[in-house]
């Protein structure tokens, strides 16, 4: 008999929960920033492991601000927490014991949990072992400690053994030769909002938004019209830029990325649309999905 079931990526913001779940299933799909607090909401990626089939929730970074999006992105972590069967506690290695203690606090279903102690290959073996022991007074409260590096390649499989076994006999919950649940339109979203993280710095990545307004398939070639939401009359001029070179450069590398995901031609237009204080409009929120 088969497991399934549907696994959260927990953690705190930039923890690289959206990197460790594109590497995992082996195509990117999740937008990936340096800055934190880009993803928005979550995404689920659905990973064959032998005869088993696991839904990873990519999720937002657990914190607290005052902005109605800033509510709703924690709102969809604690969601994902409570709907799951099981939870992946990212921890890099550098962080203090401090972020998981403030994880177990909101895990009120007491959902069982296990833990990747990440991005090991940035501290010294010493360092490592120091920070495995620091976890051991919470021994009681996981299932496994997982240490783990993108970069290096380390630690997947183990991830995928471990977690199969904490998962209940079921039949598959979706189709094997899925990648995800999520609607096409949404990823190409994304990775638009990824090229702007991308190219525009400050405030601007965290106070836009896209919106997709068609697209048209011909055969071989797509074509996508998106609308790039801003706050600010003033943020227009940064993200066109001089002579439209940023927002030519943001459509650039969306282009690529939706490209190497579809695996064909893409012409991509962009325009830009000022909704004043979008972040904290509730109405506007929720036409934009924020529920």
């Amino acid at each position: 008999m088969s497991k399934a079931g549907f696994v959260a990526l927990i953690g705190r913001p930039n923890a690289g929960k959206s990197t460790l779940m594109n590497w995992i299933l082996g195509e990117k799909i999740a937008l990936v920033s340096q800055k934190a607090n880009a993803t928005r909401k979550r995404l689920n990626a659905i990973v064959m492991h032998e005869n088993n089939q696991i839904i990873f929730v990519d999720t937002p970074g657990l914190h607290v601000k005052e902005k109605l999006l800033n509510q709703f992105m924690l709102e969809e972590a604690l969601k994902a927490i409570g709907d799951c069967d099981l939870i992946v506690y990212l921890a890099p290695v550098t962080d203090a014991t401090e972020h998981y203690e403030e994880f177990l606090a909101l895990n009120k279903k007491n959902r069982k949990h296990i833990i990747v102690l990440s991005k090991i290959d940035q501290v010294s073996q010493e360092k490592l072992l120091k920070r495995i022991a620091s976890y051991n007074r919470y021994s009681e409260s996981f299932e496994a400690l997982i240490p783990m590096s993108v970069t290096k390649n380390i630690g997947r499989d183990d991830l995928l053994h471990t977690i199969t076994k904490h998962l209940d006999e079921s039949p598959y919950l979706y189709d094997p030769d899925d990648i995800t649940t999520e609607m096409v339109r949404n990823i190409y979203k994304e990775f638009i909002r990824e090229a702007i993280f991308e190219n525009i710095s400050d405030e601007i990545p965290y106070e836009s938004d896209v919106v997709i307004d068609k697209i048209d398939d011909h055969g071989n070639v797509e074509k996508i019209r998106a609308t790039i939401i801003i706050q600010k009359e003033s943020q227009k001029g940064i993200i066109i830029g001089r002579g439209g070179e940023a927002i030519k450069r943001i459509g650039r590398d969306a282009r690529l990325k939706i490209e190497a995901l579809s695996g064909h031609k893409v012409f991509l237009d962009l325009f830009v649309s000022v909704k004043k204080g979008w972040t904290n409009d509730k109405k506007f929120l929720e036409d934009m999905g924020y529920q």
